[in-house]
């Protein structure tokens, strides 16, 4: 006796096509934003040392100017713009490395408040950069 395939009966299968487009396109963007997030904008950094620590290069740069704005790559936020920035990047890596590039004249308070609200979001790699003498 055969088998009769009913007519109306559907398909329950998933197709992984649509995802997998998906995917591959979020993938695209963050590769070609990425980058741009570890490139700052151009401070005086304060000098100590002759010797250097190694930092890492994949790192979120955070820049604070002698004026006192924050900036995230080369974007110019508050700071509770760029820490609220920089909790949304730790989705996508949680060991997320933060650089603060903080001008040889910048207020030492701007770049300590920021430095804290960084430790009190949960980072645990927070860095100051500087310059060898």
């Amino acid at each position: 006796m055969s088998r009769r395939r009913n007519r109306n009966a559907t398909d329950a299968s998933i197709s992984l096509t649509p995802m997998i487009d998906i995917m591959t396109v979020l993938l695209a963007v963050f590769m070609v934003t990425t980058p741009m997030m570890t490139t700052g904008i151009d401070l005086d950094l304060p000098r100590a040392g002759n010797s250097v620590l190694s930092g890492n290069d994949h790192a979120i740069q955070i820049s604070v100017d002698a004026d006192g704005n924050y900036y995230v790559g080369k974007t110019e936020l508050s700071r509770d713009d760029a820490v609220q920035r920089v909790i949304a990047m730790r989705g996508e890596n949680p060991q997320l490395t933060i650089m603060i590039s903080g001008d040889a004249a910048a207020d030492y308070g701007a770049v300590m408040e920021l430095m804290g609200q960084l430790k009190d979001a949960g980072f645990q790699r927070v860095g100051l950069r500087t310059q060898i003498k």
